[in-house]
């Protein structure tokens, strides 16, 4: 069975900005080291259905499953990610691609 294409997709509401911004100093580098792409960051995102209360939607794509978790659980990202978790709040979704 062929391993299936995996996205993150984050919901942020940002309640400090000078510790999100430490996050993202460092996130593109450990990102590309395991192989993430960012496909979509944006503060202003248009709503065009439904309601939406928060500041930021990220969008990231992974290889796979296992690419993703290698990313999640590496050295690097935990380190990085404390600062995400204290300065944010929101909902982390995978989403599994089709086919």
């Amino acid at each position: 069975m062929r391993s299936r294409r995996v996205y993150i997709v984050a919901q942020l509401t940002i309640h400090d900005r000078e510790r999100y911004q430490r996050y993202t100093a460092g996130f593109m580098a450990v990102l590309e080291q395991h192989g993430g792409w960012l496909l979509a960051s944006d503060e202003a995102p248009e709503v065009v259905e439904g309601g939406w209360e928060r500041d930021k939607v990220v969008l990231l794509s992974f290889a796979d499953r296992s690419a993703y978790e290698a990313w999640a659980s590496s050295e690097a990202y935990p380190r990085i990610a404390r600062d995400r978790i204290a300065a944010t709040e929101g909902p982390v979704l995978l989403v599994r691609g089709i086919g």
